[in-house]
């Protein structure tokens, strides 16, 4: 978009007109997608019917936009605002074929499959169930919505700011004239959230206006834009590198690769100057000039992230216990515990996003069939069988590392054997049901050798332990796959004959491999039991265990399994902080993944690296058998290793707009970074405000941090809309661990409150770490160090 090119004599009503059908097609152009047929076919628009039920049928026109990324959806409601008539393609998750979610599902025989797909949206936005008049159209949408996402995916920042800024431009032009008077331009400015003063503004705007007319036509609109995209802070790390001012030399560029912490090798920056250099000129003469520098630098080589943590890099081949496992509570659920629907949605969310422990609460349902919901509340059912269909389609996609089932068994014992029937007959092959070995079990065994296999998590009893009745079913007192402390918790009532005496199927029972919930006895106790025992445990009875016998903890995580599940009072969904969880070593930290806010955030970090596979290599001072590590009490134990982290917030670019419902509005955007680890290590610490821009405020303000266990420690990175009456609005974050965090100047690109990409917002940091008062520079360098400390 922000070309240069020398400006026409003012065409005529023929050519004004060709102009204007040229510049509706840039859009489409710019992103590569002009020859595709089916964008063709989705510009042109359809009319389907949006599903809900057998009875809720309405017609609606879909219709792609002429930016290439925006759909348009009509509808006779006058209640729905501009927003919901419309979605953005960045908006969405995924999009798929035939009677694939639960309304469709529901409804399958009584629609043509070939005709109807469903878009899923990130976050909470409701889901759009559509059936098109042919199977040809349905498939040229399934497959257009595709590829415009897989493009998204593939845009580099300089082409996110590009659309972005062109989609601005062409809603601030009143009159679609492709020209821009003053007052449109001021109005461009509220859209992009920032408040230049009227003098600023008007100087600008008469230094673009070459034809002295009061309008800017396209070429001076781009002027106009280029102007205002400049990035003043870049421009000044540039020249603190160029001898000349004007290029980088090879031997420039690889200083500034070394003070980055990167490599800097001859090799790596002259491929560099290939991939990010324009110019021919310098190119051959192998220069980084200062537009080549800039695409470098919005490019992801210098995302805050380190992309080599972005793949599984971590060993694998470790007893399952030397990890934290990405884990979901009560995942069946939409909303709060007491009136949310049930359904498999939460469950293929949850497993796309890497989680490797999913739970089911099981009772008994019509017909036979087991149902799953959340029992004694007003939560709706959804059939185990389906739950149990969708696991098996999911549960590898986005890792292959094993899968773990935790089974909430409130069935009676005739249904407790269909469900084994049911997870034996769709998962097929990858359920285990035996042990790999007969012999005693000294460890368990790693996510490399269980690599595709689903292991289901409850009760497990033999003979000795229960007496084997006449059905094939086994006495016990519980049956819930957790300690009986848990079955209280979750709200089943004392006078609840299925808590005096229960019995579990013999076919349920030998399902349960490595993973036999245990109630919690102690320590002592826990010591004598073998690894393929687990216990589970309240967010409160754990933080208790923490406080008074916090060594004790970490050592029974190094050899057992332990689950720990929000409060019974938690009704909202709200979540616990994890990192107390995980500073004890504890493993499956179990939250509603439904509710975003902090904590999810934190768990998203946490699960970041490692190729977001589920599974993060704990420190391997919380794996050794004789470790003395104590989260409440780390001064000069294992690993106590004392960092200075200094964090220089120089300026953020394209923040949204917070308020959009007021034209005028504009944020007052700050920073906060905060520290989440040990006790000793939790911190805080933010900018000052910028008054009235969200655009490209700076701050350049300098925030450090001293850690203590830095390997347990997370970076969380937050921006708000401050506010003088009220609190602060949530703007964006980003959320990593202090060990995937790169040295230099970085770029943190920010997201939304659900977890999902506010692209293009990013904020541009400096990020400074030091042992002993020395400089290190990179991960394997800090880790170095760390080592020969010990």
């Amino acid at each position: 978009m922000l070309g240069s090119g020398n400006k026409s004599a003012t065409p005529g009503p023929k050519e004004q007109k060709g102009t204007a059908a040229e510049r509706t097609k840039d859009p489409i152009r710019r992103l590569g997608i002009l020859d595709n047929e089916d964008i063709h076919v989705m510009m042109q628009g359809c009319s389907m019917v949006k599903v809900r039920s057998l009875r809720w049928q309405k017609t609606r026109s879909l219709k792609l936009l002429d930016d290439g990324l925006t759909v348009w959806c009509e509808t006779k409601s006058s209640r729905k605002g501009e927003s919901q008539q419309t979605f953005a393609v960045t908006e969405v998750d995924c999009v798929r074929e035939g009677c694939q979610s639960d309304a469709l599902r529901r409804l399958s025989g009584t629609v043509p499959d070939e005709q109807c797909f469903t878009v899923i949206f990130k976050g909470s936005r409701k889901s759009l169930d559509l059936m098109c008049p042919s199977a040809v159209e349905a498939q040229r949408w399934v497959r257009g919505l595709r590829f415009l996402k897989e493009r998204v995916t593939c845009m580099t920042q300089k082409e996110k700011l590009d659309h972005w800024i062109q989609g601005y431009l062409k809603r601030a032009d009143e009159n679609q004239d492709g020209k821009m008077t003053y007052d449109e331009v001021r109005r461009l400015l509220q859209m992009i959230n920032i408040d230049l003063n009227e003098q600023h503004t008007r100087c600008l705007f008469k230094r673009c206006d070459k034809s002295c007319d009061g309008r800017l036509d396209h070429n001076e609109i781009e002027e106009f834009c280029r102007e205002l995209m400049r990035r003043p802070e870049l421009d000044a790390v540039f020249r603190h590198y160029s001898s000349n001012g004007s290029v980088l030399s090879t031997a420039e560029l690889r200083d500034f690769l070394g003070d980055q912490g990167e490599d800097a090798s001859l090799n790596h920056t002259q491929n560099l100057i290939l991939t990010y250099e324009f110019n021919a000129w310098a190119k051959e003469k192998m220069l980084m000039t200062q537009n080549g520098f800039t695409t470098y630098m919005l490019s992801m080589e210098n995302d805050v992230f380190n992309p080599d943590h972005a793949q599984i890099y971590q060993d694998m081949t470790c007893p399952l216990t030397h990890y934290f496992i990405s884990s979901s509570h009560n995942t069946y659920l939409t909303k709060d515990q007491v009136t949310s629907a049930s359904s498999t949605e939460p469950y293929i969310r949850a497993l796309n996003q890497g989680c490797r422990c999913v739970e089911l609460d099981c009772w008994d349902g019509d017909k036979g069939e087991p149902a799953i919901y959340h029992g004694h509340t007003l939560t709706s059912k959804v059939p185990f069988k389906e739950v149990i269909e969708t696991i098996n389609q999911y549960a590898f996609k986005a890792s292959p590392y094993p899968l773990i089932l935790s089974l909430e068994n409130h069935c009676s014992v005739e249904q407790q054997a269909v469900m084994a029937k049911h997870l034996r007959n769709i998962l097929g092959k990858k359920l285990l049901t035996k042990p790999f070995s007969d012999l005693p079990l000294n460890e368990l065994p790693s996510p490399e050798e269980l690599r595709g296999r689903i292991l289901v998590k409850g009760k497990r009893h033999t003979p000795h332990l229960g007496q084997l009745g006449k059905n094939g079913s086994f006495a016990s007192f519980s049956s819930s796959s957790e300690d009986d402390q848990t079955s209280i918790n979750k709200n089943t009532p004392k006078s609840d004959p299925a808590k005096v005496c229960s019995k579990l199927s013999l076919e349920l029972s030998e399902l349960v491999v490595y993973c036999k919930s245990v109630s919690f006895r102690g320590f002592e106790s826990a010591s004598k039991i073998p690894p393929d025992e687990m216990s589970s445990f309240s967010e409160n009875e754990a933080l208790r265990l923490i406080k008074d016998s916090g060594k004790l903890f970490v050592r029974h995580n190094i050899r057992q399994l332990s689950r720990i599940y929000p409060s019974g009072q938690r009704l909202q969904s709200s979540n616990f902080d994890p990192q107390e969880m995980w500073n004890c070593g504890c493993h499956m930290v179990a939250l509603n993944f439904q509710t975003p806010g902090e904590q999810m955030d934190l768990n998203q970090g946490r699960f970041l690296p490692n190729g977001r596979c589920g599974y993060i290599l704990k420190p391997s001072f919380m794996c050794s058998p004789t470790s003395n590590f104590n989260p409440e009490n780390t001064g000069g134990g294992p690993g106590h290793t004392p960092t200075q982290l200094t964090i220089r917030i120089i300026s953020a670019q394209q923040l949204p707009k917070i308020n959009t419902e007021k034209a005028t509005s504009i944020v007052d955007p700050q920073v906060l970074v905060e520290i989440h680890g040990v006790a000793i290590d939790k911190a805080k610490n933010k900018t000052p405000r910028i008054d009235n821009n969200g655009f490209n405020p700076r701050w350049n303000c300098t925030l450090s941090f001293q850690l203590q266990v830095p390997e347990l420690a997370l970076v969380r990175f937050v921006v708000e809309d401050h506010d003088h009456t009220a609190k602060n609005d949530f703007v964006g974050q980003f959320t990593l661990p202090f060990t995937s965090l790169r040295t230099g100047y970085r770029h943190v690109h920010l997201l939304k409150a659900d977890g999902s990409s506010l692209s293009p917002a990013t904020l541009f940091i400096h990020v400074k770490v030091s042992r002993r008062g020395v400089p290190v520079k990179s991960v394997v360098e800090r880790m170095a160090m760390a080592k020969e400390k010990k």
